[in-house]
């Protein structure tokens, strides 16, 4: 009988200790586990977002509604009512107008928000439109100024009370960076009770000057939900080889280390 002898040079196959495979094993199960969810998030957050848009898009271009009135007010939501084309009739008070900064694609400036009083006593606080830094001041713009009872159509806006991420409002100096029409209807002396909980962006229509410029409600929500997903699965993924590499059998020549002994 021939008998097979392996070389004592030859090679043979070997892996990583038994702790070292339960430490790898447990984290990549982790890992891949936390990915993977944030991944299905993401899948979640993208069918949310889309139909969101729909949902507005149909507002937007939907037929005009009677802006919410008083009895209604707590029901207003954002799910339910932003950005929908409402109409309400008033007077404006030109002399309570309040200025919030604006950047917009006519340049920095600021929004012009002038209360409309209602003929229930109500008040419902109107963004007329965009104005630049050098044509703040009313004085410079009293064309624009339309007197008498007036029905305006736009968009119905939810308050923005505070400020933003990067600025808050300060009532007592008049410096405004989000539209907190509570806020500004206390500062202009309103009763704030008396003030709706939205504000409405007009189209401008109603202004025959060309200052304020309405209609400039940039509507745009960014959906990067299906980028972000991928990435995570991907990121799961690469747990898993990461794991099969350190976990693979490597060739062991005679001499080197037993990763089995201590």
């Amino acid at each position: 009988m021939t008998e097979h002898r392996i070389s004592q040079s030859e090679p043979t196959r070997t892996g990583p200790s038994t702790v070292t495979r339960i430490v790898v094993l447990t984290l990549a199960a982790i890992l891949f586990a936390g990915f993977s969810a944030l991944g299905y998030w993401q899948v979640e957050r993208r069918s949310w977002k889309l139909d969101l848009i729909e949902r507005v898009e149909a507002r937007v271009h939907g037929d005009v509604v009677a802006a919410p009135t008083r009895d209604d007010w707590e029901t207003v939501s954002r799910a339910r009512d932003e950005y929908r084309k409402v109409s309400v009739t008033g007077t404006y008070r030109n002399d309570l107008e309040s200025h919030v900064y604006a950047a917009t694609d006519y340049g920095a400036g600021y929004w012009v928000m002038t209360p409309l009083a209602r003929d229930d006593g109500t008040i419902v606080m109107i963004n007329r439109g965009f104005v630049p830094t050098d044509r703040r001041d009313p004085a410079g713009r009293t064309e624009g100024m339309v007197e008498g009872e007036v029905t305006v159509i736009g968009l119905l806006r939810l308050d923005e009370p505070v400020g933003t991420f990067m600025r808050d409002n300060v009532p007592e100096d008049d410096r405004w960076y989000s539209r907190d029409v509570r806020a500004m209807a206390i500062k202009r002396g309103l009763d704030a009770n008396d003030v709706a909980p939205y504000f409405i962006d007009a189209d401008g229509k109603d202004n025959p000057a060309k200052l304020p410029v309405g209609g400039l409600t940039r509507i745009s929500f960014p959906n990067n939900h299906l980028s972000y997903a991928l990435t995570w699965f991907g990121m799961a993924a690469l747990t898993l080889v990461a794991a099969w590499i350190v976990l693979r059998p490597r060739k062991r020549r005679e001499g080197d280390a037993d990763p089995d002994e201590d």
